[in-house]
């Protein structure tokens, strides 16, 4: 049985309602499956998923995932399954999940599969407890299978940004951190596995040397505690009657 996810509150008033923005350069273009009527169009679809989800403006060809495409282009899966896809992909794996600690996880699926920001420090804690008991796989099925991923965004829509108040737009204001990027911000700490690392935390250990002493036996008297072997002798009488209770 799976500990249900932690009770958390929107720390906005203005994140209880439906937001109202004026249409600009910087609204985000949606995609629809039911909008493509060529091969080209669901090519910039899948194109679209991936700036969305991985956060590459640049699509290496390592990181395409071709069944998926395929299967999405033939129409064998919904964009949902395969934003599901992606999400559970070695390449996501690689790019976020291993670089990062849960609670940045959580703020970054978040942004990426829901299309907005965490709520609060409290969601983050929530949501990093279901990464921890449920398993990465399990975590991106509740994400995806939420009731507000459907209702924002359905089986045929890519996410995308929804609401925006202030700076640049989520895939410029969380990019990916590399592995030197890590190191760099976590300077005073120590890394799992570094020997280097381990080696300067062992000498800065301040372990203080005790001293055995000798104990001191010589005042000390010992008891007597040999047994003398001349024993009483029991002797028993064969002729001697017991009582017996019937």
């Amino acid at each position: 049985m799976s500990i249900p996810l932690l009770d958390y509150k929107p720390s906005s008033q203005n994140q209880r309602v439906e937001g109202y923005e004026v249409p600009g350069e910087d609204t985000p273009w949606i995609y629809r499956i039911e909008d493509c009527s060529n091969p080209n169009d669901v090519l910039e679809l899948i194109n679209a998923a991936y700036r969305q989800v991985l956060s590459e403006h640049q699509i290496l060809q390592f990181n395409r995932q071709v069944q998926l495409e395929s299967q999405l282009k033939n129409r064998s899966i919904t964009v949902r399954d395969f934003i599901r896809g992606l999400a559970k992909s070695d390449a996501f794996r690689n790019l976020v999940v291993e670089t990062n600690s849960n609670y940045r996880v959580v703020e970054l699926c978040l942004k990426r599969l829901l299309g907005r920001s965490p709520y609060s420090k409290d969601e983050e804690i929530a949501w990093s407890i279901k990464i921890a008991t449920l398993g990465w796989g399990s975590f991106v099925d509740a994400l995806i299978d939420s009731e507000e991923y459907r209702s924002s965004f359905g089986d045929n829509t890519v996410p995308y940004q929804r609401r925006r108040y202030k700076d640049r737009p989520i895939n410029l204001v969380t990019p990916r951190y590399g592995n030197y990027w890590r190191d760099k911000l976590e300077t005073e700490r120590y890394k799992w596995g570094d020997i280097n690392n381990y080696m300067d935390m062992a000498r800065s250990l301040n372990i203080r040397v005790v001293t055995p002493q000798p104990v001191q036996t010589a005042n000390i008297q010992i008891p007597d505690m040999t047994r003398d072997n001349k024993e009483a002798a029991v002797s028993v009488n064969p002729s001697a009657s017991f009582p017996v209770r019937l």
